[in-house]
């Protein structure tokens, strides 16, 4: 019997008599593997319990979704955290339906259903998801499981811009003076996190996990060199490059309060603090700041209080961004202290590099342009 499944020819001997019985018994097997196959119902499974003495099944070693989405993952050199997202995104979208198929016999049209059949939280979420599992099938092609990846086919969802809302230099101070202004004793803390995040643009996850022995105030300098990510510290940066931040005067006298906050703690006997290693700790509990509900509780109501529209708090790193390109500050060296590349930089913050220099830019056009007979009012004699 010789029909096509999953786009190869297969032949397959039946143990029937040629008898006009038999013939009719293998006419019916090949109606009913016909309309499997036509119904995308056949699998390796059902293939074994139709033909059990195949030689295709004999020597098949193609492993199931799931089995190979779980080696890959166990193989992939990632940080924890990207291990996460991975493993979270195909339990959640893509295991339900394709963890017991085997990974050849899965097509653009399965993915295509369970993109359309699932409830995206986001554009950003479903971007990631299918992104994700493009990846898995990529490596399954170079391992020489499948001809194609299959995801290739699949229309990814335009990529969500990300909102730059910075604040003023006017609206930064005021957040900065109030914190200073109605935080006491260790709470202090944050109100000089907050004066070194306006004022250094790093990270939220980057302050976090800053230690003392990365911070060289006569220098002027500290070393980026680590986040806080899932709640733990990781000896390396977002974008794995370590960096040297320069500090300026704001900066500077966010790092002496935060001094003078230790030295209140370490002379309180009443509670013990010990020595903590890290620059900016939180006050209770925890030996450095994990998530940023910590430090944003603060943040929020300082803007309620001052009646200044509310934003997240990344937004301080914007902040200092537009500042020091507002500044007229060399592109290069800003994207050096933000850890960015230029590229990046001048397609985030096209806005405010443009703002500050249209009309002068005009001004080049205009001089170029004067005393030309284009724009020359030309006095035509009578």
């Amino acid at each position: 019997m010789r029909f096509t499944w999953k786009g190869q020819r297969r032949c397959e001997t039946l143990p029937y008599p040629q008898t006009p019985k038999g013939l009719k018994a293998a006419a019916d097997l090949r109606a009913n593997v016909t309309s499997q196959i036509k119904h995308g119902i056949l699998d390796e499974q059902r293939y074994a319990e139709l033909f059990p003495n195949s030689s295709y099944a004999a020597h098949s070693a193609t492993p199931l979704f799931g089995e190979y989405a779980q080696e890959w993952l166990n193989s992939r050199e990632v940080v924890a955290g990207t291990r996460k997202n991975y493993r979270i995104s195909l339990n959640l979208y893509w295991m339900p339906t394709l963890a017991t198929l085997p990974i050849d016999s899965i097509t653009s049209m399965m993915l295509r259903k369970v993109v359309g059949n699932t409830d995206w939280k986001s554009p950003g979420v479903k971007r990631s998801a299918i992104q994700r599992l493009k990846t898995l099938f990529a490596t399954a092609v170079k391992d020489g499981l499948i001809n194609r990846n299959p995801v290739d086919s699949i229309e990814l969802p335009s990529r969500a811009k990300k909102v730059i809302d910075p604040f003023t230099v006017a609206e930064a101070d005021a957040v900065i003076a109030h914190l200073y202004r109605t935080l006491t004793s260790s709470m202090r803390i944050y109100a000089a996190y907050f004066e070194f995040a306006f004022y250094t643009g790093m990270r939220p996850s980057e302050i976090a996990a800053l230690r003392w022995e990365a911070v060289d105030q006569d220098k002027r300098l500290v070393d980026v060199c680590r986040i806080v990510a899932d709640y733990q510290i990781e000896e390396r940066t977002k974008t794995k490059d370590a960096r040297q931040v320069m500090l300026n005067s704001r900066a500077l006298h966010a790092i002496a309060e935060a001094e003078k906050v230790a030295c209140q703690r370490n002379r309180q006997s009443r509670r013990k603090h010990p020595q903590s290693a890290f620059v900016f700790p939180p006050t209770k509990n925890f030996e450095f700041i994990q998530q940023a509900s910590v430090t944003d509780k603060h943040f929020q109501a300082a803007l309620g209080e001052l009646n200044i529209r509310a934003r997240r708090q990344y937004n301080c790193r914007h902040t200092y961004a537009t500042m020091c390109l507002m500044a007229g500050m060399n592109p290069a060296f800003i994207a050096n202290q933000l850890g960015h590349s230029v590229q990046m930089l001048l397609s985030t913050y096209a806005r405010w590099i443009n703002s500050s220099t249209d009309w002068s830019e005009i001004g080049k056009l205009e001089s170029k342009l004067i005393g030309t007979k284009s724009v020359q009012t030309e006095t035509v004699p009578l």
